[in-house]
């Protein structure tokens, strides 16, 4: 059979019976030249069907009853009509197993090779999925559109849309042919499954969309240079609807770099970028210029690709100037820099700068932003200001300066207050750089704060980045070298004595230096050796030595001695806590908390009524209620490990917190130890594994004083004094004590105790349950996890059982909702710890099943 070229042959059909022959189907025309139309003229057994240009749906239909194939035939020859296959009903385009037949006879695939694009694509992907099974035919239809997607179909479906200044075809077949242009991965993938082609993979698709994009742009430059009109009203629905379904960075990363090489100098190519911009649809626009500003690299070339569209669109300006400055926070600081000189560029987009840079300032500046939103937030906020301060030229900054160092004082204010230690040093960064900006007076704020990557990277936005150029593919260079500067080996050389003819011989400088580097420095007096000494030292002494010595001394001297640390043990804590650094000791509040700490592990009721009692007293600065909350936690800490049964200090340690004195005869270790060793060397072992100590029980040292660290501590939380208001302004405070009541009730676990102490603890939190100081917050989540953790599951149903589910309820709230991501995975974490007590409690069965 001679081929058929259904291109050059408009009068033909070939209908394929049950059995597989082939018949010709002759128009009521006059056949075509080819040899197949006169082969088929001469055929007694042809079939009579209505002209090509007369199909209408309805003839279809009745033909698509006899044999759907036979309907796919026709319409692919008449491509006056291409398209009428795709309009038919359901039943009419499901071809079976039938569609490995056509795809044999290497018609259909030319046929959709050479036919209008826009509908040959939706008959493919149409036909893709209308079978149902796996098969040679599913195969072939793959391979079909593989290769429509590899010879550049989509550039000549695109340019065709351009070509048509007025659209001619229905909106619902526009709405279509966007669908499954743009969700080609998604169809392919819920048909082919683990059979999918890597042509179809999202990685790999929309970049080549993207190249098709811009195969179609550079066609409609040159059709405006040669003075014909053209639509990009498609390509920029296609655009719009990449990027709205999440392939905005895929597109662009093709996009942008051609779009900002043509653009720069060519006013053609800026035109065009700003049309297909302006077309893009407002629902759409968003996700098209997140995607434009994440992969530029300059403020330029998103001047030129997109122009004033800032200016022009609602949407696009309220996106610019105000969404992605003040409720993203995701982007880097190359973003901003990027939109910030877009909008610097202009002198009609200068005047969005400054307000963009008053809008900055009131949320850098608002109290209630610092208190309730995430500090990444934050951070983005501080580093769009820095760069819109220097941005400005000298006449703008004379104009904001009121307004500059209004938002200066309020906001260093703001953040000076907040207990965060993050947020307290970006208030710092952000003062110091905008009083040197202003220069008030010639007088600069200076702060003393810890230097990390954040605070220098704040630093660095005053001062303009160099300039980015687009990377340039080829070999690594050598670094050029400068003229005079030389290398490190010429320096070595130098400074080698042959290089120094006039040196002299019996210089000192060749002589080894001494090793001194486990030296130690010269004591200018004696360390104290008794506990009054050092008492008497701190209460008395005006020397700096000999209080040095003491403070150093006292630590040791308290665990060394523990009788005569207990006769002290309250008037030596009064003294360290009410003790200053008055001769600049080094390490004077470690050595000071260190003493603190030996006393209350030594002598634990008494020291820990008192230091409970004064941090509710007046007359303390915050430093020392600080001071306090930590002793007790530190000194729980200890008192909760256990000790080894074993040495001098030990039992020591033991006979002083449990107020048993023991005697070396009454250790029943030893006997023990004894009866195990007669055993074992009377006993015949045939093998034997690693071999570990068994774990010796010891006695929770913390346990019996667990209410004289944890109750006291509750009294008088809500009274207010004159210098301490725990439930006002002294949220610092507030939420150490809370994190202490929650690491005691965790040390508390299996206390006589616990149960009391937990329900206290959640009274009390309760009542501040939603504090605005995240530190408090934190503190209170953390709590809440030590009572779930510490308290019997039974304990838990029993007495907090009217509490449960409002807590639950609280929690739920905050896991969802809450600014904080320390706040939120507290709250998970909470969540989790109930359900499973809960659980255990209510069907232990299943729980042990489970495990």
């Amino acid at each position: 059979m001679v081929p058929l070229k259904i291109s050059q042959c408009r009068s033909l059909a070939v209908l394929i019976t049950g059995s597989g022959r082939l018949q010709p189907i002759i128009p009521t025309s006059r056949p075509g030249r080819c040899a197949l139309c006169q082969w088929a003229q001469k055929s007694a057994s042809a079939v009579r069907v209505p002209q090509a240009p007369t199909y209408d749906k309805m003839v279809l239909e009745l033909i698509g009853s006899v044999c759907p194939l036979m309907v796919a035939m026709t319409v692919a020859v008449s491509t006056r009509h291409f398209g009428a296959f795709d309009r038919c009903s359901p039943r009419t385009r499901k071809f079976g197993s039938q569609w490995a037949n056509v795809c044999e006879l290497s018609l259909f695939p030319k046929t959709r090779m050479r036919g209008p694009p826009d509908q040959a694509l939706l008959v493919l992907i149409d036909a893709i999925g209308s079978v149902r099974s796996p098969s040679a035919g599913l195969d072939r239809l793959v391979s079909i559109l593989e290769r429509f997607l590899q010879s550049g179909r989509l550039t000549v479906l695109l340019w065709s849309r351009c070509q048509e200044t007025a659209p001619s075809d229905s909106p619902q077949l526009r709405e279509t042919l966007l669908g499954r242009l743009v969700s080609l991965p998604d169809l392919t993938a819920n048909k082919l499954h683990h059979h999918n082609k890597p042509v179809f993979l999202p990685r790999q698709y929309y970049p080549l969309l993207a190249r098709e994009m811009l195969a179609a742009l550079e066609r409609t430059c040159q059709a405006l240079r040669d003075g014909k009109d053209c639509s990009l009203a498609f390509v920029a629905l296609t655009l719009g609807k990449a990027c709205v379904q999440g392939h905005g960075e895929l597109v662009f990363n093709v996009l942008a770099p051609p779009l900002s090489s043509r653009t720069s100098s060519d006013m053609v190519w800026q035109r065009v970028c700003w049309k297909l911009l302006e077309n893009v649809p407002e629902r759409w626009l968003e996700s098209v210029l997140t995607g434009l500003v994440q992969a530029v690299n300059r403020p330029d070339t998103l001047s030129r690709i997109m122009g004033n569209l800032v200016l022009k669109n609602r949407k696009a300006h309220f996106f610019i100037t105000h969404k992605l400055l003040l409720l993203q926070y995701k982007n880097e600081t190359r973003v901003l820099r990027v939109v910030l000189g877009y909008l610097s560029e202009d002198r009609e987009r200068r005047t969005l700068l400054l307000q963009v840079l008053r809008a900055l300032c009131q949320a850098w500046a608002n109290p209630s932003a610092v208190r309730h939103t995430p500090i990444e937030q934050q951070l983005y906020v501080s580093r769009a200001l820095l760069l819109c301060v220097a941005l400005l030229n000298d006449s703008e900054l004379q104009e904001l300066r009121p307004e500059l160092l209004q938002c200066m004082l309020g906001g260093m204010q703001s953040h000076l207050d907040s207990s965060v230690v993050r947020v307290r040093r970006v208030g710092m960064v952000i003062g110091e750089c905008l009083s040197s900006r202003m220069d008030i007076g010639g007088a600069k704020l200076k702060f003393e704060y810890e230097q990390d990557e954040e605070t220098e990277e704040l630093l660095s936005l005053l001062t303009s980045p160099p300039e980015e150029t687009e990377p340039v593919a080829g070999p690594p260079k050598s670094p050029p070298e400068v003229k005079g500067q030389t290398r490190p080996s010429q320096v070595a050389a130098a400074r080698t004595p042959a290089a120094d003819p006039d040196s002299d011989l019996d210089s000192d400088d060749e002589l080894t230096p001494y090793d001194m580097s486990a030296d130690q420095e010269m004591s200018q007096g004696a360390p104290p050796r008794y506990l009054r000494d050092c008492l008497e030292a701190f209460i008395t002494s005006e020397d700096p030595v000999r209080v040095q010595l003491s403070l150093q001394a006292v630590e040791g001297l308290v665990r060394k001695n523990p009788s005569t640390a207990r006769e002290v043990s309250v008037e030596l804590s009064k003294v360290l806590l009410h003790m200053e650094d008055r001769y600049g000791t080094e390490d004077f509040l470690c050595l000071r908390r260190g003493a603190m700490v030996a006393l209350a592990v030594t002598h634990p009721v008494p020291v820990t009524e008192y230091l409970t009692a004064e941090f509710y007293s007046m007359n303390y600065s915050l430093r020392q209620r600080l001071d306090m909350l930590e002793v007790l936690a530190s000194s729980a800490q200890e008192l909760s490990r256990p000790i080894a049964d074993t040495g001098v200090q030990s039992k020591v340690i033991r006979a002083v917190t449990m107020d048993a004195p023991l005697y070396p005869g009454d250790d029943p270790i030893h006997w023990r130890q004894v009866v195990e060793r007669r055993i074992q060397n009377k006993t015949k072992l045939l093998s034997k594994g690693v071999s570990r100590p068994p774990t010796k029980p010891t006695p929770n040292r913390f346990a019996p004083v667990a209410g004289h660290f944890f109750f006291p501590l509750l009294r008088n939380y809500d009274r207010p004094q004159v210098t301490f208001d725990l439930l006002g302004g002294d949220h610092l405070v507030l939420g150490r004590l809370v994190h202490t009541l929650g690491l005691l009730m965790h040390l508390a676990v299996n206390a006589p105790g616990a149960t009391q102490m937990g329900r206290a603890l959640l009274d009390f939190v309760w009542a501040v349950r939603y504090h605005t100081d995240q530190t408090v917050r934190r503190g209170i989540l953390f709590a809440v996890c030590s009572v779930f953790l510490s308290m019997p599951s039974q304990s838990l149903l029993l007495e907090l059982s009217e509490q449960l589910f409002e807590t639950r309820a609280w929690l739920a709230d905050v896991a969802e909702g809450d600014p904080d991501a320390d706040c939120r995975n507290l709250a998970v974490q909470s969540l989790v710890l109930l359900e499973k007590s809960l659980k255990t409690e209510l069907n232990p069965d299943a729980l042990g099943l489970e495990s």
